[in-house]
């Protein structure tokens, strides 16, 4: 049974409308405001030397990093992972598709322990990397691969479905024209995923951003070195040094908010560039 806006009872649509805005009141709004309100309870000067303090600034400059390459490393997977899977069919493909799945099933800290055991000084592979001067567990390494695992999954999970929805039609017509492959990614595949790649960008930045558990396990905590803005924050807050905890949340509410606003940005530029092709139409 569907529901039409324009025939059901107004006391209905405004039963809905008020209740999804108490939701999103009492489970974003209300608590982002709290992270800014505590933040500057002690004033701006005690704000500005909380998050301008050497190892809040390290802090932040690793977790940039991280969801820097983190970001890179899973469109690269992402994609040929969702194109691979969408356009094909091969022996392990199932197989290949649980994998992807694999992190969602693993809990964060469990992932971060794996990493332990493979590349930690007694792991499996800890001697040979140390015979080499190559230290991954408690270095940014570590950091690194830990954030890439827990958030590879959000890109292709995002692009698989819509590309085997859209089929390889429009992608063999483009061979037959005699386009080649970067030819038939740019102007074929890419404007047909563009949105539901940045969506799952946008997933996969949040994630990195403000990923705790793996992280806490790999990094060792080390002050100015492997702590990344969760951490630092946890740390402070361990210390009680509470006013301080909040103000460098805070650094994590305004970077989700940046991206939020580089997503709109990007989804403004382009409707604003489909719009003189539908008007043509």
């Amino acid at each position: 049974m569907s529901f039409h806006p324009h025939t059901e009872p107004k006391w209905m649509r405004t039963a809905f409308i008020g209740a999804s805005i108490v939701f999103v009141g009492v489970l974003i709004l209300l608590p982002v405001i709290s992270v800014f309100t505590e933040a500057f309870r002690k004033g701006v000067s005690f704000y500005l030397a909380s998050i301008s303090d050497p190892l809040a600034m390290s802090a932040l400059r690793l977790t940039l990093i991280t969801a820097g390459v983190t970001l890179a490393a899973n469109l690269v997977f992402g994609l040929a992972a969702s194109w691979v899977i969408a356009k094909f069919s091969f022996p392990g493909r199932n197989v290949l598709l649980s994998l992807i799945d694999l992190p969602f099933a693993v809990s964060p800290v469990i992932s971060g322990l794996v990493f332990v055991l493979l590349f930690g000084a007694q792991g499996w592979f800890g001697d040979s990397l140390s015979r080499h001067g190559l230290q991954i567990i408690f270095a940014t390494p570590g950091v690194i691969l830990a954030t890439i695992f827990v958030t590879f999954p959000f890109i292709a999970r995002e692009l698989i479905p819509l590309m085997q929805e859209q089929g390889a039609e429009e992608e063999e017509a483009a061979v037959l024209l005699g386009a080649s492959g970067w030819q038939i990614f740019r102007r074929v595949t890419l404007p047909n995923i563009r949105w539901a790649l940045v969506y799952g960008v946008v997933l996969a930045n949040a994630r990195a951003m403000g990923e705790f558990g793996a992280v806490s396990v790999v990094s060792g905590h080390i002050r100015g070195r492997t702590n990344t803005l969760p951490l630092h924050v946890e740390i402070l807050y361990n210390e009680y040094n509470f006013s301080a905890a909040f103000a460098v949340a805070s650094l994590l509410a305004l970077l989700a908010l940046v991206t939020l606003l580089a997503k709109a940005a990007l989804e403004w530029r382009i409707r604003a560039e489909e719009r003189p092709a539908v008007m043509e139409e």
